[in-house]
This record gives structure tokens, C-alpha cells and sequence, in this order.
């Protein structure tokens, strides 16, 4: 087994340094890293936060005018067709706030310094303009599958891209395999949090050969395959009910912490706008360091820009495509400016790096790091074991929540290569089988930090996916925004946007 896992975390080690070359190009040469100012930017923070500020101005600013207006939206619960945008909502709220709002945030925080939080919270802005783009898109160019509604990324890009069907193809592909890259870790998380709140529950620290991680195990697989063979509906009607369970759970107790912490709360803002310039040198004291942790975990987070929520966008049964893109906007600011920023408080408000125990710290893992951070805030109270609990209860959570929606959009993708109920299922069985090996690496030990090499790596190469077809496909989204602001009550239909979209013609009709 020890072979196995070693050959393992070498591969990984090898996607890290391609996954690395992806983020960092072309600040890894000297020429480039020596420009000022300019230097500190790579092409992927460039792409993304560039594009993020291109299609804000473009819209003039539609993620802060239409705030309000996608809250309303929010508020209808009916489909006559496919899920409703508030079901859609959590289900994308399913993926984005995941345990990268935890472990990433950390993360960044703990080698970027405090500022890297400064830097999320600027991407995220942008960002909320670009996922405005890409889910406006993928409402534009969806098709209807019996009862339900499907659509995304592969299916904008094979409409963009001339009607190509092995566009649509290949970038189906690429979003599976993006899930397969990324599951193993949300499997792994699943289990650890399990066999965390055992040895809370316990009060001993249990060996992940404990029975308790194999039960974990069993009843993450049945309940992961219960909901995922039910198609769409049925993972959405289970996301419905655990997202907001969750948010409210880990707000509220991170906001019981501020409140007891609160004389440290303007020491965290002065933490946060001065070191994101000039963070110290034990975080690594380069500015570049904070702005690239701050992006890349952002964009692990928020998702903006990836195209990997524009499936639930797609299967909203929305009045208007600009509907969808407006919600989809409010979901990267609950992700980012939310729950990252509460997770940053803790963190940051924690500053164990500057007491005593800052050396063993920063050995520790991303989760322990965090929860030694919440201790910090509530030392010696038996408070303490209460927060650690909730804590990875929402953990856990966030992971299987994750699980459920990159079964969902894998199914989704699927369908664009064919609508075969057996080869569904052979993508559902293959999901399963990743499933099964993530948490398998917890159960025997093996550090997570490898396989969040591979998520990093699924994360920019989906990017580098999408953004160029948001830009191939601005203009139907203008056309759509300059349609939507009228307020005329007219029907969005083919004349709209000059190109042909049958879906909302016939939804004019009814």
C-alpha cells in the first residue's frame, strides 16, 4: 500500500509543477518578474481578474446595479420547467462553498499573509461580473431534456464555436475529467470530517483505521448514490435543505466568535489592507505571494470565471437569461465576501503566528490550522469544543455538498455527448469509483496536500477553458443586458440576440 501511495503522490508532484507552470506563467522568468509592478501579475491573474474588470466596465457595473434585482429573483421557488432559480441557487452554492472556503482561505492566509484576503475580496468583485457573463450565457443557449433543463459551458461553446459537435464534445470531456481531478479531495474531506467530530464526540483522538472511518465510508458511498442516480431534481431537492442548513450553522457560530473577539476586529482590517502591499516576511514578504494565493484561492472558491456553474444556471427555469446571470452574481459574493471573509476573520483574528506555538502552526494541516485559530479565540472555555464540532460538521458538509454537484454536472455534460441512459450511468459508476479512492487515501493516511495539487491543476485548465469563450460570446450577453434594462415586457426571443435559441421562443409562445 505504501508503494501505491508513494507512486501516487509522485504523480501528483508532477501535475503540481505543470499546475504550477499554468498559475505562475510567465512570472518564473527573470525578464518578466523584473518588470515593476507588472512583474508580480501572471498570465492566469491577468486573464481572470482582467477580465473580471473588462466585463464589469462593458455592463457598467451590473453586478452592484442588479444586486437587488437578483435577490427578487431568488424569491420564486417554482419550475414548470426544470429547477427554480432559488433551487439552482443552492445547488450552485452547493459547489462553490465547499471546503476550499475553509482549507483555501487558510491556506492563502498562512503563506500569503493577512492580505491575501484583500485580494480575494477584489477578484471576487470582478468576478461576480464575469460569472454574471458566463450563467447569462448558459441560460441563452440552453436546451430542454424532457422535464428539465440542461446547458453550460459545453453547450455555449459548441454554439459559439460554429455548431460544432465535437466541441461540445471535447469540452464536456474537460469538464469531467475537472470533476475526476477534484473529487478524490472532496472525498477525502468527507471522511476526515467524519472521523473529526467522532474523536470530538469520543474525546480521544482515533487512528483513520478506526471502524469509524469505514462506517463514514459506507455511508457516504449509499447516500452519494441514493441522490446522484436520481438525476438533477433529485440532488437539488437535497441541496435545497443541507446549503442553507450549513451557511446558517457556520455564520452564525463564526459570527458568535467575532462577537466575543470583537476588540480585535480593527486589528484584522489593519491586517488585511496593509500586508495585502506588504505582507511580513514570515509569510514570505512578496506581494506577489499575497496577490496569487489570494486569486488562486479565491478562484478554488468562488468558482467565477471556471464555467462550472453555468450547469446550474442552465437548469433554471428563469424569466429572462440576465435573471440567472444576476443570481449567479450574489453567489460569488455570499461565497467570497461572505463565508471566505468569516473564515479569514478567524484566522486572521487568531494570529497564532504570533504567539508561541507559530512554529508548530505552520507545520500543521489547512483544517487543524483553522480549528487551532478558533481555539485561540475561545482559550480554555469549554466553548471551544462546541465551535470545533460545528465546525467540521460544516466541513464535512460542505465536501458532500460539493460531491453532489460535481455528480450533478457530470451528468449534465454527459448528456452533450449522449443522451444514452447506460453511458449516464457509466459516468455516475466512474464519479463513484473516484469517490471511493479519495477517501480511501484519508482512511490510509495519505496527505491531502497531493490531491489538492490536482484541483489546483483542474482549476486553471477549465479557465483557461471558458474565459476565451465569455469573450467569443459577450455579444449575445450585451444584447441580452440591453434587452433586460429596457423593462418593456417584451419576451426574450431569437430576435433578441440574432441567433437562433428555440428554447426561449417557445417559452414566448406559452
Amino acid at each position: 500500500m505504501e508503494t501505491i501511495l508513494n507512486v501516487i503522490t509522485a504523480v501528483c508532484g508532477k501535475i503540481q509543477v505543470v499546475s504550477d507552470l499554468f498559475w505562475d506563467f510567465p512570472t518564473n522568468f527573470d525578464w518578466y518578474a523584473n518588470i515593476p509592478i507588472l512583474g508580480n501579475f501572471s498570465l492566469a491573474i491577468i486573464l481572470l481578474i482582467g477580465s473580471g474588470i473588462y466585463f464589469s466596465i462593458r455592463l457598467r457595473f451590473i453586478q452592484v446595479r442588479k444586486f437587488k434585482r437578483g435577490i427578487e429573483v431568488l424569491k420564486t421557488s417554482k419550475a414548470k420547467t426544470g429547477i427554480s432559480p432559488l433551487a439552482s441557487f443552492f445547488l450552485s452554492t452547493a459547489m462553490r462553498v465547499g471546503p476550499g472556503n475553509i482549507l483555501g482561505v487558510t491556506g492563502a492566509v498562512s503563506v500569503g499573509g493577512p492580505g491575501a484576503l484583500l485580494w480575494m475580496w477584489i477578484s471576487a468583485f470582478f468576478g461576480m461580473s464575469t460569472a454574471f457573463v458566463e450563467s447569462t450565457l448558459s441560460q441563452i443557449f440552453k436546451e430542454r431534456k424532457d422535464d428539465e433543463y440542461v446547458g453550460g459551458m459545453a453547450f455555449y461553446g459548441r454554439r459559439l464555436l460554429k455548431n460544432s459537435a465535437i466541441v461540445g464534445v471535447v469540452l464536456s470531456l474537460m469538464y469531467i475529467i475537472y470533476a475526476l481531478l477534484c473529487f478524490p479531495a472532496q472525498g477525502f474531506n468527507t471522511v476526515s470530517a467524519m472521523g473529526q467530530i467522532a474523536s470530538i464526540i469520543s474525546g480521544t483522538e482515533l487512528p483513520t483505521t478506526h471502524a469509524i472511518y469505514w462506517i463514514g465510508f459506507v455511508v457516504v458511498i449509499i447516500a452519494t448514490v441514493s441522490v446522484s442516480f436520481g438525476g438533477t431534481k433529485k440532488i437539488s431537492k437535497v441541496t435545497d435543505v443541507l446549503v442553507p442548513i450549513m451557511a446558517i450553522v457556520y455564520v452564525l457560530t463564526v459570527l458568535i466568535l467575532i462577537v466575543i473577539n470583537f476588540n480585535r476586529i480593527p486589528w484584522f482590517f489593519y491586517a488585511v489592507f496593509t500586508e495585502a502591499f506588504k505582507p511580513e516576511a514570515v509569510f514570505g514578504g512578496a506581494f506577489g505571494i499575497a496577490l496569487m494565493q489570494g486569486v488562486k484561492r479565491g478562484l478554488m472558491s468562488n468558482e467565477a470565471g471556471q464555467g462550472t456553474i453555468t450547469m446550474p444556471a442552465a437548469a433554471s427555469d428563469a424569466n429572462h437569461p440576465c435573471d440567472q446571470g444576476c443570481v449567479q452574481a450574489i453567489g460569488v459574493f455570499l461565497d467570497t465576501i461572505v463565508i471566505c471573509t468569516l473564515t479569514g476573520f478567524v484566522v486572521i483574528m487568531g494570529r497564532v503566528w504570533l504567539t508561541d506555538a507559530a512554529a508548530a502552526w505552520f507545520e500543521l494541516g489547512k483544517l487543524p490550522k483553522y480549528l487551532a485559530s478558533a481555539a485561540e479565540l475561545t482559550p480554555g472555555t469549554a466553548f471551544n469544543a462546541v465551535v470545533t464540532l460545528l465546525i467540521s460538521l460544516c466541513f464535512g458538509l460542505f465536501a458532500f455538498t460539493c460531491l453532489l454537484g460535481f455528480m450533478s454536472f457530470s451528468e449534465i455534460c454527459a448528456n452533450r455527448i449522449s443522451r444514452s441512459k447506460a453511458f449516464i450511468n457509466v459516468i455516475r459508476v466512474l464519479d463513484i469509483i473516484v469517490i471511493c479512492f479519495g477517501m480511501l487515501t484519508s482512511i490510509v493516511g495519505m496527505d491531502l496536500g497531493a490531491l489538492w495539487d490536482l484541483s489546483d491543476f483542474a482549476n486553471i485548465l477549465i479557465a483557461y477553458c471558458n474565459i476565451p469563450l465569455l469573450y467569443i460570446g459577450f455579444k449575445y450577453v450585451k444584447k441580452a443586458q440591453l434587452h433586460y434594462e429596457k423593462e418593456d415586457n417584451t419576451p426574450f426571443t431569437s430576435d433578441v440576440v440574432g441567433i437562433e435559441v428555440n428554447v426561449w421562443d417557445e417559452k414566448a409562445k406559452e
